[in-house]
Parts: C-alpha cells; sequence; structure tokens
C-alpha cells in the first residue's frame, strides 16, 4: 500500500482503498469486484489488497480464474475435488482475478460456481473482470448458472468499475513524448 501511486485509480477513493486495507470486509465475509478495461490497475489492486490482509493474518490465495478453473477440473479427475474445495475454503480472502479473458468449458463454468457458491457468506473473495457482468454468460456459456453466480457473489460486495484509460498505455505515452522532448539548450554567458 505504501508503495502504490493511489492517484493513479481516479474512480477508486483513496478513503475507500484505505478502508479496505483494515480488511473490515473480510470479518463481515462481503466481496469486492473490480471491473474494467485491460491495464487499469485492478489485478494491482487486488494483489494490494491481499496483501494488506496478509499483513493483517488473514490467509489469502491469489490466482487466475483460468487457472482456478484447470484445478478444479484436474482435481476432479483425480477424484480430489472435495479435498481441493476444502482446501479453497480455508482461505479467508480469494482472489480470482481476470474472469471474462477466457472462457470456461461447461465443467469449468460448473466448479467455478460451486466455488463461489461454498464461499457465499463463509468467505471474502475479489474477483477482477474485463467484462461488465452482462457479457458474463458468454464466459460462463449458461445463463441460468451465471445468474445465479452473479447473485452470490454480489449481494455482500462492493462494486468498483474502473472506467479510466490503461495505466500502462498512459505511462508509455509520456515516456515516448519525454524521450522526443530535444533537450533543453544551454547558452553561456560571459
Amino acid at each position: 500500500m505504501e508503495t502504490t501511486d493511489l492517484t493513479k485509480w481516479p474512480g477508486f477513493e483513496v478513503t475507500q482503498v484505505r478502508a479496505y486495507a483494515e480488511c473490515q470486509y473480510i470479518s463481515r465475509r462481503e466481496n469486492l469486484v473490480l471491473l474494467g478495461k485491460h491495464g487499469t490497475g485492478k489485478t494491482h489492486a487486488a494483489t494490494v489488497l491481499g496483501v494488506e490482509a496478509c499483513r493483517k493474518g488473514y490467509r489469502v490465495l491469489f490466482t487466475t480464474a483460468a487457472h482456478l478453473t484447470t484445478t478444479l477440473i484436474e482435481a476432479r479427475e483425480e477424484r480430489q475435488l472435495t479435498r481441493e474445495l476444502a482446501r479453497l475454503s480455508r482461505y479467508e480472502l480469494l482472489i480470482i482475478d481476470e474472469v471474462g479473458y477466457i472462457p470456461f468449458s461447461a465443467e469449468g463454468a460448473q466448479l467455478l460456481f460451486q466455488v463461489f457458491s461454498d464461499r457465499y457468506e463463509k468467505g471474502s473473495m475479489i474477483v477482477t473482470s474485463n467484462l461488465a457482468f452482462a457479457h458474463w454468460t458468454s464466459v460462463f456459456g449458461d445463463a441460468s448458472l451465471t445468474a445465479a453466480l452473479l447473485d452470490r457473489l454480489t449481494h455482500h460486495c462492493a462494486i468498483h468499475e474502473f472506467g479510466w484509460e490503461s495505466i500502462r498505455f498512459t505511462d508509455s505515452l509520456k515516456q515516448k513524448s519525454l524521450a522526443h522532448k530535444p533537450a533543453p539548450r544551454v547558452v553561456a554567458t560571459t
């Protein structure tokens, strides 16, 4: 938190970020959803809040949606799904990054729904996505499953839209602009 430039998240109020860093949402078993275009700082914000939760003594797991889904499918194939779901339930905060970048198979979507359902009112999640909720059906493939998943996720939840331009792209443009500026002229006077 101390090394993060919070001004790069213009729509995410500094006081709100600092309140989340206190982790009361975790003790209340609430969720955070960070939505927005790529490069706007969603993953960085989720990481910052995850690190702050670790500092406060909470058990935290950070994973991408694709990795989590693959892990769940492999656990099911190895008849270890119950054990994997129990392992996930031990984390007080589960951060699922990049929901929406890769569509899930029907099996993957069902297993991810099971994680969301199992955590409902039992553990907190931070979920990042580049898609508005209206487009989540395209990733999960089933309108009913998506509606049920969103119902559980958003019931006790704060939703933040990262609607500004890509931080990386903006920084890149600034760097190129500085590189193309002529060096200041030094005039010697006598």
